[in-house]
Order: C-alpha cells, then sequence, then structure tokens
C-alpha cells in the first residue's frame, strides 16, 4: 500500500474536518494563536522559546518502565479518543492529527500495531516522499517520546524548523551520505549527522544505516538506540534528506532541580530543532539564549560527535 499522496489542499482540509469533530483539538489548536514566542539566537542557528501550556501532557510525561506499565497506551486505537479520526495512511500506519499541537500543522503516525519505539522506522522516507511540505520526526525511546512503548511518529511543516534550513544549505546535494555537522564550520549549539540519500545502490545503503543510529548514555558510556531524534524531509532539490541528532540525555539537570534553577523543559525532536517548547509561564519569562545553550549541551554533543558515532556513519 503506497501512501496517499498528502497536498497542502489535503493536509488543511483533513485538520478543519478534525478539529470540526472533536472540540478539545479545536480548542488547543486554537490556543496557539495566542501563544507566546521569544526569538532566541545560538550562534548561527536562530530559534525561538515557544509558551504552550498544553505541552505540559508530553514534557512531564512519566516514561519509566513502571509507569508506562501502569498505564494504558493513549496511542492504541481502543483507547483514543471517539472523535479523533485515524484514517490508515501507510500500510500499518495511522494518520492522525495531533490534539496537543506545537504548530499549526501537526500529524501524529502511529503503527496499527502495539510495538515499541526501538528503532528509527524506515517507512518514514516513504511518507515524505507523499509528503513534500512536511517534516517527519522520530523521538526515541530515552530522547523525548512521551509513548516510548508504542512506535509513532510525528510531523509537521518544514518550513517551520530552523535545523532543517541549516542542513540543507550546508550539506551539498553533489556530497551523497552522511556529513558531520562539524563540516559546516558553523556555531551551533549542539552537532549532528545530516545526509543526502541518493536514488541509487549507495543511497540505499546509506539509508539502510539509519535504523541502527545510537547516542551515548552520559551515566553509563553505552551505545543507546532510544537516545536519538531524527527527521526525514525532501529538500528543494528532490533528494531524500535526513537529520540525526545523537543524545546523550533525556532530560537536563534543570528539570529537577529546585526554585529558581527549575525549568520544566524536556528536549524532544521539535526543541533540538531551535524551537524551544516551554509550558511554565515562569519558565518562559527567563529563559534565554545562554540558559537554553546550557540545556542543549546537556542532552546532546555541543564540543564534538564521539567518534564511535561518527564512525558508525564513515566519517
Amino acid at each position: 500500500m503506497q501512501p496517499t499522496l498528502l497536498t497542502q489542499e489535503h493536509i488543511n482540509t483533513m485538520i478543519e474536518q478534525q478539529l470540526d469533530r472533536w472540540p478539545e483539538a479545536h480548542d488547543n489548536f486554537f490556543r496557539l494563536r495566542d501563544s507566546d514566542r521569544r526569538t532566541l539566537v545560538w550562534g548561527d542557528l536562530r530559534g525561538a522559546a515557544q509558551h504552550n501550556p498544553a505541552r505540559i501532557r508530553s514534557t512531564g510525561a512519566a516514561v519509566d518502565s513502571r509507569s508506562i506499565a501502569a498505564r494504558p497506551c493513549f496511542l492504541c486505537r481502543s483507547n483514543r479518543p471517539a472523535e479523533q479520526t485515524s484514517p490508515e495512511w501507510l500500510e500499518g500506519w495511522e494518520l492522525l492529527v495531533n490534539p496537543y499541537p506545537i504548530l499549526p500543522v501537526h500529524f501524529t503516525i502511529v503503527s496499527t500495531t502495539h510495538r515499541p519505539q526501538d528503532r528509527i522506522p524506515l517507512e518514514m522516507a516513504a511518507m515524505a516522499e507523499a509528503a513534500r511540505d512536511l517534516v517527519f520526526f522520530f523521538n526515541g525511546a530515552h530522547a523525548g517520546a512521551s509513548a516510548p512503548d508504542h512506535m509513532h511518529v510525528q510531523a509537521v511543516l518544514k518550513s517551520e524548523l530552523p535545523l532543517m534550513r541549516i542542513a540543507e544549505t550546508n550539506h551539498p546535494a553533489s556530497r551523497g551520505g552522511f556529513m558531520s555537522s562539524e563540516e559546516y564550520g558553523l556555531d551551533l549549539p549542539f552537532h549532528f549527522i545530516s545526509a543526502v540519500i541518493t536514488p541509487d545502490n549507495n543511497g540505499m545503503r546509506a539509508l539502510a544505516r539509519i535504523p541502527g543510529a545510537f547516542g551515548i548514555d552520559a551515566e553509563s558510556g553505552q551505545p543507546d538506540r532510544g537516545l536519538v531524534n531524527a527527521f526525514f524531509w525532501i529538500g528543494d532539490d528532490g533528494l531524500l534528506r535526513v537529520v540525526i541528532v545523537p543524545r546523550k540525555r533525556h532530560r537536563p539537570t534543570c528539570y529537577s532541580a529546585d526554585g529558581e534553577a527549575r525549568f520544566v523543559i524536556s528536549p524532544g525532536a521539535i526543541d533540538m530543532t531551535g524551537l524551544l517548547v516551554v509550558p511554565r509561564r515562569e519558565d518562559f519569562d527567563r529563559i534565554d539564549s545562554e540558559i537554553s545553550r546550557r540545556i542543549y549541551s546537556e542532552v546532546a554533543f555541543a564540543g564534538e560527535l564521539p567518534e564511535t558515532i561518527k564512525s558508525y556513519y564513515g566519517l
């Protein structure tokens, strides 16, 4: 089953129909119009903080194994609200409007079977081909996923995310395969791996390596496939583009700090593109480029990527 092509018109129609049917989602989408943003700059990456109280469900989610086992899976069809429409878009995957959006176009694409968020799914390549206005992103089980027990990805308009523009501008189409952002020669708050997937054997070999992507746990020093964020989209050159952000922690130390040192910020994939989601007003009022840069440095690799990660990609 090939996914139905999603044009901007199809995307808008689907969201409008869903919001007409689901009052809670309707209210959350329209609250976005009143959400505050503040520009933040980290060297060559220009982004923003967004105050979004509805995202406390994700930011504050308990994702330890005991908490996961104690609650029903909210992504399984049998546990989802009756108002949420769920067409099967790609074989084995349902396309859902996210009821707690970060951006005005925000989808969750959910596996029809309950299986763990244990790898980057290559179906994201087919999704990107079928919806060229969108970027599809993956939160690893230990890197922002609020449902690590159920495989899913998300999608927003690719024009909304600053990091995608950085990667597409600095990784030339003529250089197929992988590249470290260290080679860009830019001042960035953390480093990542970018890829240009060409439609040939070299491109297919590069694509096949992506599900094995990993971060390195800061406590144990061990590789962990759950410590990654990944993004798939079709670039302006028509080629499949991928960014993989290796992580070392799920949450920064300020998440569990006391008093004024506490910021309830738990970076997931969207946060790692330069759009930092801040649920609490008191945190939004205090966040600045220096504090947020420190947050990035605690959850990702700010100095340089470990050699074990670069060597995995042949760099």
